[in-house]
């Protein structure tokens, strides 16, 4: 591999990543790196973890998705192991998934038989009780070798970074989002009712409480129908 032009390529990524205005499209663009910088990649895919349930965030074809699914099924494979060792093993590769898998003897004969020949995964990021991993796929064995491992570490590493300042951004951008509904909504039950802000934050309250719905859900309707939905 031409490291100089792999450095220069990232780089180029990199700032790429931090110029999505979302955190699917920063999704989107990790899985679609890693076809164009990882050597014998044919396909990615970004997937999430949870409770034993997978879903995929972003694929660049229906391989990524077709093993996704497997693993779920099956509830064996390269994602789950590395839910298991959380603090531990954060990359695998696996050479060869034509050859007899020991480790995965359900999900390896099926993955081969989909077109897996060998396959890498990384892990992006484990918070609460999530699991974030960045899969890569080649339809021929032996096509990933240790500087594709390498690649592609340095690929989801700076992957991991831009993903978490997405999220956090999203997480703000809600958050403002939310406290400025609730405030047009405290707004409309001061002027409705003639009280005081902790007065109009607690009906909000109450009423999110008896009815099991958001507090941001109560503030919206408030906000479209101009007063507090139900009895008061």
């Amino acid at each position: 591999m031409d490291w100089e032009c792999f450095a220069q390529r990232m780089a180029a990524m990199a700032h790429d990543l931090l110029e999505q205005d979302s955190v699917a499209g920063t999704l989107e663009r990790i899985a679609a790196s890693a076809t164009e910088l990882v050597e014998g990649c044919d396909a990615a895919g970004i997937l999430i973890l949870r409770e034993g349930r997978v879903r995929t965030l972003a694929e660049t074809g229906p391989l990524a998705e077709e093993s996704h699914r497997l693993q779920e099924h099956l509830q064996e494979g390269p994602c789950f192991d590395a839910a298991r060792r959380r603090d531990g093993e954060r990359v695998f590769r696996v050479a060869d998934m034509t050859a007899l898998q020991q480790r995965w003897p359900a999900f390896a004969p099926q993955a081969a038989e989909m077109g897996i020949g060998s396959m890498m995964g990384f892990l992006l990021f484990a918070d609460d009780e999530n699991l974030g991993a960045l899969n890569l796929y080649s339809r021929l064995p032996g096509r990933f070798t240790e500087t594709s491992e390498t690649a592609g570490w340095v690929l989801a590493s700076h992957a991991a970074v831009a993903l978490s300042s997405a999220r956090h951004h999203a997480q703000l951008t809600e958050a403002v989002a939310t406290r400025h509904v609730i405030g047009e909504a405290m707004g409309i039950l001061m002027a409705r009712h003639r009280v005081a802000e902790n007065e109009a934050f607690n009906m909000l309250r109450r009423r999110s409480q008896d009815s099991n719905v958001k507090l941001r859900e109560v503030a919206r309707e408030v906000s479209e129908i101009g007063a507090l939905p139900g009895p008061v």
